[in-house]
């Protein structure tokens, strides 16, 4: 397993894991309408971005891109581990390493939580600070948490 910064020759794989696990775990939680929105949002233009940014990190199992996560500040995005990948702690090993890197400057850690990802947070320590909703296509509702976990180590 390594665990490192993604640089844009990345940018490919990292959006079609990401494309593939809203894809494949979305529809259990969401109506089609929002697993469409999260698609549209999480585009490649916004991935290069923050590739270019600094702020996309990856990590990779025998080479393979398994997982990836953004930090921006002290907020926490993007998170996603390719559906064949997870249960092996992927996703709680990238959580760990953003926390780290948002620990050198911040106290907390603030995420946008879709209803997927909550409970791995609540795991973590993350305590819903409020709850936030989004109309979409048809009229259709996202809802999503706004976590926030204390960290030590600032």
């Amino acid at each position: 397993m390594k665990y490192i910064k993604a640089n844009t020759s990345h940018t490919e794989k990292i959006y079609n894991l990401i494309q593939d696990t809203i894809k494949t775990i979305y529809p259990r939680y969401y109506p089609q309408e929002v697993v469409e929105f999260f698609c549209n949002h999480h585009n490649i233009d916004n991935i290069i971005a923050d590739i270019k940014n600094g702020n996309t990190y990856i990590i990779l199992d025998n080479g393979t891109i398994v997982g990836t996560g953004n930090c921006i500040d002290n907020h926490i995005t993007r998170v996603f581990v390719s559906p064949n990948y997870q249960g092996n702690g992927f996703g709680s090993y990238i959580m760990t390493q953003l926390e780290k890197e948002i620990s050198k400057k911040y106290s907390d850690a603030i995420l946008d939580a879709s209803l997927a990802a909550s409970r791995l947070y609540e795991h973590r320590g993350y305590k819903t600070v409020s709850h936030e909703q989004i109309e979409v296509e048809n009229s259709r509702i996202l809802v999503y948490e706004i976590m926030k976990k204390e960290l030590s180590g600032n």
